[in-house]
């Protein structure tokens, strides 16, 4: 018999096994999933070759992919790590009530990324659906996060995981600081950064709205700043407009706010400042109709976008009239 760490619990095999054996003993499809043996990642390629021994230690997480949707070269797109995206905003699929949801209130918001966290297989249930059963990432570009990582070491192994799984360098990094603020430790986050442009990927960062943080992030190879408006997950909306303009005045990549928006219309000031993109997802998920609220957020983001634009008129400290004062009666 050979006894393994599965996902963190002692379960033990007839061997002896290659790791394609342990998955058709599992119940997983390769195609949808990454594994990691002694901390380090199996490609799966060499399943069928590489030996399962006695002792080792397996993690086994979720399929992650990725799309890019095509799209006229007269739109106002944007631009993160030379892929062209029309839709300004993204969107997490945490928190809905069911997959059903979650697919649903996507449709609706227009998004073209969305954020996946990458989590362990339940193993107990392998025929469990999967996300990637109601988003699909041939229509999506699933934009893998750290979610929950609290160093730059948990963060880095996650998202090589991560791309092991779906084979896109795209990803979010967020290293949080602690559970009660989320606030991001930007110490472990330059780490991680670091790290990760080191080994090829293109990384948005989930960072505070310190300006020469996110320009140090900038200067590391980051290739989008995602300063937050409020505490994850607050719905209180940019706390902070003027240390947002700076970043986005500094910056010469996209700079997208992520997480504290509460409702449209922080949605639509994020933009209005000159924002590239809002990141969100409890401001949709936990809306009393997240479907109606997706498709509000849509909105909002193209007006933002449009107002700022447009350049909105100076403010004035007294009245102008509107209608000319010559020729009254």
């Amino acid at each position: 018999m050979l006894n393994l760490t599965v996902n963190g619990d002692a379960r033990q095999f007839p061997g002896p096994l290659t790791v394609r054996a342990l998955l058709e003993l599992l119940g997983l499809d390769p195609a949808k999933i990454a594994l990691e043996r002694n901390r380090e990642i199996v490609p799966r390629s060499t399943y069928a070759l590489v030996d399962i021994a006695d002792g080792d230690q397996l993690e086994i997480v979720h399929f992650i992919g990725g799309g890019n949707k095509p799209v006229p070269a007269d739109d106002d797109s944007f631009v993160v790590a030379g892929r062209r995206f029309h839709s300004r905003l993204l969107v997490g699929t945490g928190k809905y009530r069911d997959f059903e949801e979650t697919a649903a209130a996507i449709e609706a918001s227009g998004a073209e990324i969305v954020t996946v966290a990458v989590r362990r297989v339940n193993i107990a249930t392998p025929g469990q659906p999967m996300l990637v059963d109601y988003v699909s990432p041939r229509k999506y570009t699933f934009l893998p996060n750290t979610a929950g990582c609290y160093t730059a070491d948990d963060a880095v192994r996650t998202l090589r995981l991560a791309r092991e799984a779906g084979g896109w360098n795209l990803v979010k990094l967020e290293v949080l600081g602690d559970k009660v603020t989320l606030y991001p430790d930007m110490v472990e986050t330059l780490e991680a950064t670091k790290a990760l442009i080191k080994d090829g990927f293109d990384v948005m960062v989930y960072c505070s709205d310190d300006p020469l943080l996110a320009k140090r992030l900038e200067d590391l190879g980051a290739c989008a700043i995602m300063p937050l408006a409020a505490p994850i997950g607050s719905g209180l909306g940019i706390q902070n407009p003027i240390n947002i303009r700076l970043i986005i005045e500094a910056a010469k990549v996209p700079v997208l706010v992520d997480a504290g928006v509460g409702t449209a219309s922080d949605a639509a000031i994020a933009m209005e400042l000159g924002c590239d993109g809002v990141l969100m997802n409890t401001a949709i998920a936990e809306a009393k109709d997240p479907i109606l609220m997706a498709q509000a957020m849509k909105h909002a983001i193209a007006a933002g976008r449009l107002a700022y634009r447009a350049g909105r008129m100076p403010k004035k400290r007294y009245g102008d009239p509107s209608s000319p004062v010559g020729g009254i009666i």
